[in-house]
């Protein structure tokens, strides 16, 4: 399990580096806007999310190898449900341009699933 977690986090810890300057840049310099959520607080919901969905699926293909599937599926549903509660005090507020927030966390939301799938199918396909 720590051998896993360690090839994990050899190609995690990169990723979401790259992300995270990459977006930052983008808001920053190149659209120079202001977001109701900061980069920094986006991508910790993402990297925190994604760390804690492989801890648990590591522990699951480890005790119970047949589940890890439905763990996953599990995860990725009340991961959703944790992403609307992250931003339901900006869709509640008054937000001039709700659409470049949204699109600012749902894009990232969508590169670290896909992160997420692979590993998860490259859990289940191994012994």
């Amino acid at each position: 399990m720590q051998a896993q977690i360690l090839s994990f986090l050899k190609v995690f810890i990169p990723f979401s580096i790259f992300l995270i300057l990459i977006q930052f840049g983008l808001v920053n310099y190149v659209f120079k806007t202001e977001l109701y959520y900061s980069t920094i607080a986006i991508y910790g919901f993402h990297v925190i999310a994604t760390f804690l969905i492989f801890l648990f699926l590591a522990f699951v293909h480890k005790t119970f190898s047949d589940k890890t599937g439905f763990a996953f599926m599990a995860c990725s549903l009340l991961k959703m449900l944790a992403a609307v509660l992250f931003l339901l005090p900006m869709m509640l507020n008054d937000v001039a341009r709700p659409f470049l927030d949204l699109m600012a966390f749902f894009i990232p939301y969508f590169l670290f699933l896909i992160f997420e799938t692979f590993y998860a199918v490259k859990l289940i396909n191994t012994k």
